[in-house]
């Protein structure tokens, strides 16, 4: 299939307010990882890798995303793999990378106004928030930053690097080029390949970051026109959890 003849639709930018007022039904879809999956589904965790402060090394989303990833995967041509660069993030890693950035800006605009500083910064990081009425998009575990790579493992040239934060990690922002040259026109048909395949699966795509998809979110609901959103904030077991949990059910057989 020739993607370059389908061009990428221009979104509209998230309007926060609605998003976060639509309603959460949980399903209670569970937390998987994703370290065990198969080929063509790879999984690299990218802010482990860099050096993130409690970032996880492992890869979770909810089980029915994992399903659509994967059948996302097989769309792709022979020789292209999709890659799994995050998903669930715990709410330090969230607060971690909102502030960083947010610093940045600060140092840029400093003559900016902290609501416009705050607006910036929230066009790439969602604000840390496990509101129950309002969780980061991540701690749903709804949310999956994903690429390309062939199948020696090397990443596909999509215009910019994963978490880039200028105006060309927008999904849509080389199609404004009128005469691509041979690597622009290379990086859009990697996007279009990248949000085709995942968008016929069901994900939604945050129009200010190509890497960006979300499912059964409140940013899901908004952008696919539902009602409500399934998934709420979750976090992973501990086995204290697990195991207080567990001594509760059978409390009458240790007796």
């Amino acid at each position: 299939m020739n993607f370059l003849s389908q061009p990428l639709p221009q979104l509209p930018a998230p309007d926060w307010a609605q998003i976060q007022a639509l309603p959460i039904v949980e399903n209670g879809d569970s937390l998987v990882p994703l370290g065990l999956v198969s080929s063509p589904l790879r999984v690299y965790p990218a802010y482990f890798h860099l050096g993130v402060p409690q970032a996880l090394s492992e890869c979770h989303v909810r089980r029915s995303v994992l399903a659509r990833l994967q059948q996302a995967a097989r769309l792709l041509p022979a020789g292209i793999e999709l890659v799994v660069l995050d998903g669930w993030r715990p709410l330090a890693v969230q607060q971690h990378l909102f502030d960083t950035l947010q610093r940045a800006m600060q140092a840029h605009f400093h003559q900016q106004s902290e609501a416009e500083i705050t607006a910036r910064t929230r066009q790439f990081v969602a604000p840390p928030s496990s509101d129950p009425r309002s969780p980061s998009p991540h701690l749903t575990g709804g949310s999956v930053d994903v690429t390309l790579c062939d199948s020696d493992g090397i990443f596909l040239d999509m215009g910019t690097e994963f978490d880039d934060v200028t105006p060309w990690s927008y999904t849509t922002a080389f199609e404004g080029i009128s005469r691509p040259d041979g690597r622009e026109a290379e990086v859009i048909e990697n996007r279009r390949l990248l949000y085709s395949i995942m968008t016929r699966v069901g994900f939604s795509n945050l129009p200010s970051e190509w890497w960006h998809f979300d499912y059964g979110n409140q940013s899901w609901a908004w952008y696919s026109h539902q009602p409500q959103a399934v998934f709420g904030p979750v976090a992973l077991a501990s086995i204290e959890s697990r195991w207080r949990q567990q001594v509760s059910r059978f409390a009458d057989s240790y007796l």
